[in-house]
């Protein structure tokens, strides 16, 4: 990997952790349970439900991010596949345009003599 690409897996790395962290805290309930039950393994069992659903909600996150992050890398690819064509078809234009002027400076028949 050139170091460009290294500097934009950080830079994309660092901007997918910073919106994991968000969605995390958007979806991160406030507080406990407002209608805890009396009883201690009512609120075992909450405590193991919060936990549970948290879980739950970082491993869709962590699917999200992932998707997005294997996304990126696929345009990543396209862009490059696109750079070299686009490369490609400049190369030829110029070719193209160099056998053109040289054909265009030649001198046409014996028509100086």
């Amino acid at each position: 990997m050139n170091r460009d690409s290294q500097s934009e897996d950080t830079l994309s790395t660092m901007v997918l952790e910073n919106i994991k962290n968000k969605l995390i805290h958007a979806f991160r309930t406030t507080g406990e349970p407002r209608d805890a039950p009396e009883s201690n393994t009512g609120s075992i069992s909450i405590g193991r439900s919060y936990q549970a659903n948290e879980e739950l909600r970082r491993a869709k996150i962590d699917g999200a991010i992932t998707w997005l992050r294997s996304e990126l890398l696929e345009m990543r690819s396209q862009d490059q596949q696109l750079a070299q064509t686009l490369l490609g078809l400049n190369n030829e234009i110029q070719r193209l345009r160099r056998e053109s002027m040289s054909g265009a400076l030649e001198p046409e028949g014996d028509e100086h003599h």
